[in-house]
């Protein structure tokens, strides 16, 4: 028997590399097992959340730290009060710049929070180095 009859009779109606499903499975369709456990959670959902804060009240760590993460979500960020100078010159970047560390060293900002700071007031300087270099060229185009 040859290797094309083997294959042939393995898969009948399909050429071999020839998927027997070729649409595949419908796009969001969700596996039986999933939904038989998301439908069983469901169903108790209520007097599990029950349980858990009465445990929380009892003095379970456990299920108050689960209580408090699920009520009130981590903050990702949070509003920065922190007076900076006019951003309008060289000198007022610089000044800028030393607000920001100044802050972090006092322990009003968080290091992250200084770098997306001190990334902002970049973005100050370099347009602000732009804007003199057009002037520049400007005068020079007009000198000639």
């Amino acid at each position: 028997m040859s290797e094309t009859t083997r294959a042939e009779n393995l898969r009948p109606g399909w050429k071999p590399g020839q998927s027997g499903n070729p649409k595949g499975r419908p796009r969001g369709s969700r596996n039986r097992v999933t939904l038989v456990a998301l439908a069983a959670m469901e169903e108790g959902a209520d007097a599990i959340a029950r349980k858990v804060v009465d445990m929380a009240k009892e003095g379970d760590i456990s299920a108050a730290r689960l209580v408090i993460e699920r009520l009130v979500p981590v903050a990702k960020e949070r509003p920065i009060f922190l007076a900076l100078p006019d951003t309008g010159s060289a000198e007022g970047v610089a000044q800028a710049q030393a607000a920001i560390l100044q802050a972090v060293a006092a322990g009003d900002l968080l290091p992250s929070e200084a770098a997306t700071l001190a990334g902002i007031v970049e973005a100050r300087r370099k347009a602000l180095e732009t804007q003199e270099l057009e002037q520049r060229i400007s005068a020079l185009e007009e000198k000639k």
